[in-house]
This record gives structure tokens, C-alpha cells and sequence, in this order.
């Protein structure tokens, strides 16, 4: 396929151990397509089905839970390289309980998953490997699912706010960190109201708990972890 980052497709977790010239062999035996969507376009809507496996090329999209008011909550954000519906496609027939909409302008390289779970005979060693990277990605989204699950099982918004930054400190190994929301979004993500998420943040920076500019922030050593 033309205009496809082999690159990123390399570094990716689906991909994983696959060399470019073997990605771009096997993108064709996997009716690999690309998608592009416009700033709050919806890639997949709830109730829909999915039966096949979504990567991001350029943008970021976010799964996205909304209620019958329109309340949103943001279950992940997809990044470039990431993938997304995995589950939704291999569990067939299985109707979405959440929709996937675009943050920006986004690029989606869709793969059919019955022809991923269905080793071809040209690029066979490999396809073993694509197979044995999708069920790794399956389980890790079930580890990230029960992580996301402590964290909304914190009762107030400090300690929401506290416990995903601390662990977002430590997935990126580092005291300083970006994450991958702005205010609003991280509001959402965390189920809380924005303008509380925001005075408990101001509260944390006078503390000396951390430091913030935007969606960059920095755990302070000195700090005291008061929740």
C-alpha cells in the first residue's frame, strides 16, 4: 500500500517483531484499507459492530462512554501506532457499548480480522507472529481495563487526580510526563466535574505536590501526598 508509515506500523505493538518489507507484503492478504476523519467525526458509533481491527496512522482518537443525557466519559485515547476495536471484532457479532470518535484530524488503517486470525500461506511465519501480538494487545487491554477500574474505585477527586498522575509517572518512568488529555478531557476521563479537577489541582500545585503547564505535568519529590 502507498502512503502508509511502515515505520510506525513496525514499532507498533500489532506489529511487533515484523520488519517493514514483510508489514508491506502482508498488509494486502489482510484487505488493509485507510480511513481518514475530520476533528469530532465518529470512527465507530455505539451499537455498531466492528469486524475489523483499527490502527492510527496521524491524529488520535478516544473511545468515548455517553449516557442518554450526553455525558461522556473517555474510557483510553489512541494514539499514532495504537489500535483500537480489537476486541469488539474478534468477539463476533458483538454490538459496540462505546463509540470511537476522532480528537483530531485523524488516519485509520483498518484490517480485516478474520483474514488476521486466519494464517495465509505466503507470509505464513509471519502471521503466526501477527496472531501471537494481537492476543498479547487483548490481554494487556484487559490489564489497562482493570487499572482504569482501581482508579474510578478512588472516591474523591484528589485522589482520582493523584492516583492516575502517579501512574502515569510511573508507566513513563519519570517524575515529568505528558498525558494525552487536555482539561476537559481529563475531566471526563476521570468522571469528575472540570471546574472541582481544577481547583484540586490548584490546590496540589501550592502544596508542592506537582508543578503543571498545560498537559505537561511534574511529581515533586518534596511534595506530601495528602489525600
Amino acid at each position: 500500500m502507498k502512503n502508509i508509515d511502515l515505520a510506525l506500523l513496525k514499532h507498533s505493538e500489532l506489529f511487533h517483531g515484523i520488519e517493514e518489507g514483510e508489514i508491506s507484503s502482508m498488509l494486502a492478504c489482510l484487505s488493509a484499507e485507510t480511513k481518514s476523519y475530520e476533528r469530532g467525526a465518529y470512527v465507530l458509533r455505539y451499537g455498531e459492530r466492528a469486524n475489523s481491527v483499527g490502527i492510527v496512522l496521524s491524529g488520535r482518537v478516544s473511545v468515548v462512554r455517553e449516557d442518554y443525557w450526553g455525558n461522556r466519559n473517555i474510557v483510553s485515547a489512541i494514539e499514532p501506532g495504537e489500535t483500537f476495536a480489537e476486541s469488539y471484532a474478534c468477539a463476533e457479532n458483538t454490538a459496540l457499548s462505546v463509540s470511537i470518535q476522532a480528537d483530531e484530524a485523524s488516519q485509520v488503517l483498518w484490517m480485516d480480522v478474520r483474514k488476521i486470525l486466519t494464517a495465509c500461506s505466503s507470509a505464513c511465519e509471519f502471521h503466526n507472529r501477527l496472531i501471537r501480538n494481537l492476543v498479547s494487545l487483548l490481554a494487556k487491554k484487559n490489564l489497562g481495563m482493570n487499572r482504569k477500574l482501581a482508579l474510578m474505585s478512588q472516591r474523591s477527586t484528589r485522589e482520582k487526580l493523584l492516583s492516575y498522575l502517579s501512574s502515569e509517572s510511573m508507566r513513563q518512568k519519570s517524575p515529568s510526563f505528558t498525558i494525552p488529555f487536555d482539561r476537559q478531557q481529563l475531566a471526563d476521563y476521570l468522571s469528575v466535574d472540570r471546574s472541582a479537577m481544577s481547583n484540586e489541582l490548584s490546590k496540589l500545585r501550592r502544596e508542592g505536590v506537582l508543578e503543571y503547564e498545560k498537559n505537561r505535568f511534574t511529581i515533586l519529590e518534596t511534595g506530601e501526598r495528602n489525600i
